[in-house]
């Protein structure tokens, strides 16, 4: 066992070889286009297939819909090694995975599940997950996107923002409310082809970081919606939207610590073949305490953020963890990145080194899936009901 692993707990053999596949394929396949994807903005397409196939877009889903049925912490270790070789292709991976699979799988009927999973599952299809909205972030129950119910179905008017995978993908989670009034009490959730009329994607966002991720807003425009596109129960989305978050956030956790890893591998192979006065950088006391604060916060976000997953894998409560994870890992993601650019010294500064890249995809770790703000309120609010 290498510093990459770390030392947490003793995975299965399924896990243990769902980890290996997916470290032998970020290596091979992802980080050699991860420079190139980022300076181009492109979304990786042409990994697409391999994704699918190797059951890495269907990781949890029961093989009767198509999926690997593989456990939280397998879906957990793959984020991770995605992350470690590109941080925009694990974020594809992730957002599709935890915000658009898992509530279909969660709180689909039957016919929902035959419907999307499959072709979700298998990669051929592409989901995304629209909650927030130009003036609502991390306040779910202010959204204004609203919903009608017109005879048996339902008329949707407004707009999202910050839709990951929002350009390229084919189905969608989306909340809407039925009265602004209610708050958290009038939102619905639904699942729809992104190709309905009266749907209009915004242009693709240009990001600090996570470039090959792409991102957008759209707006509904007396968008028709049957009842068979209504996700669990009218008026009752605000749950499938908490319970998503959750676990998105363990999706983000594990991305985080995939990021850090890769800072602190870029910055120990740098530190080993730099020299200054005389010796490897890496001999000197301030660089072997850069590069022990890193690798500290490393194995501790990973157990916090396979611990999350543990509980949420048993059917246990995970909300606090979950948050826990999120909000240590992505700082931790970010001060990593931060220090491995400090290693590099003036070469952490320009796009010939990776560096630069990893501090610019680790800072939105700290945004999405709730701000640091909010997990912190998240797990004081938990603690005090515990």
């Amino acid at each position: 066992m290498s510093w990459i692993d770390g030392f947490v707990f003793e995975l299965s053999e399924e896990d243990r070889m769902v980890q290996e596949t997916a470290r032998a394929f970020a290596t091979e396949k992802v980080l050699p286009l991860a420079a190139t994807l980022d300076r181009e903005h492109r979304f990786p397409k042409e990994l697409m297939p391999e994704l699918g196939q190797l059951g890495f877009m269907g990781a949890v889903v029961p093989t009767q819909y198509k999926g690997a049925e593989l456990s939280q912490i397998a879906y957990a270790l793959i984020v991770e090694e995605l992350a470690a070789a590109c941080a925009s292709t694990s974020i594809i991976v992730s957002a599709h995975n935890s915000l658009c699979v898992w509530p279909i799988l969660e709180y689909g009927t039957p016919e929902q599940r035959e419907s999307y999973l499959p072709g979700l599952a298998s990669g051929t299809q592409l989901g995304c997950f629209a909650l927030s909205e130009p003036g609502t972030g991390s306040d779910v129950a202010g959204l204004t996107c609203t919903v009608k119910r017109d005879g048996d179905g339902f008329i949707v008017n407004g707009a999202k923002n910050w839709i990951t995978n929002g350009p390229v993908a084919d189905t969608c989670v989306l909340f809407a409310t039925s009265d602004i009034s209610k708050g958290s009490r009038g939102l619905t959730a639904f699942v729809h082809p992104m190709s309905l009329p009266g749907i209009t994607r915004g242009k693709p966002e240009d990001k600090l970081g996570i470039r090959a991720s792409p991102t957008c807003g759209s707006t509904y425009d007396n968008v028709h919606l049957g009842k068979e596109h209504l996700l669990g129960e009218f008026d009752r989305g605000f749950k499938v939207a908490m319970t998503t978050l959750d676990g998105g956030r363990i999706g983000v956790a594990a991305q985080a610590v995939g990021i850090a890893r890769a800072a602190l591998r870029d910055a120990l192979e740098y530190a080993k073949q730099r020299k200054s006065f005389g010796h490897p950088i890496h001999e000197h006391q301030s660089i072997q305490n850069y590069l022990a604060e890193m690798i500290v916060k490393i194995d501790g976000a990973r157990y916090l953020t396979l611990a999350a997953a543990h509980l949420k894998q048993a059917g246990l409560p995970y909300t606090r963890q979950a948050a826990m994870a999120k909000l240590f890992a992505s700082e931790a993601a970010t001060f990593a990145a931060h220090r491995g650019l400090q290693i590099h010294g003036g070469y952490g500064f320009v796009t010939d080194f990776p560096a630069e890249r990893h501090l610019r995809d680790a800072r939105i770790t700290e945004i999405y899936e709730g701000t640091s703000e909010i997990q912190k309120i998240v797990i004081g609010s938990a603690l005090a009901k515990e």
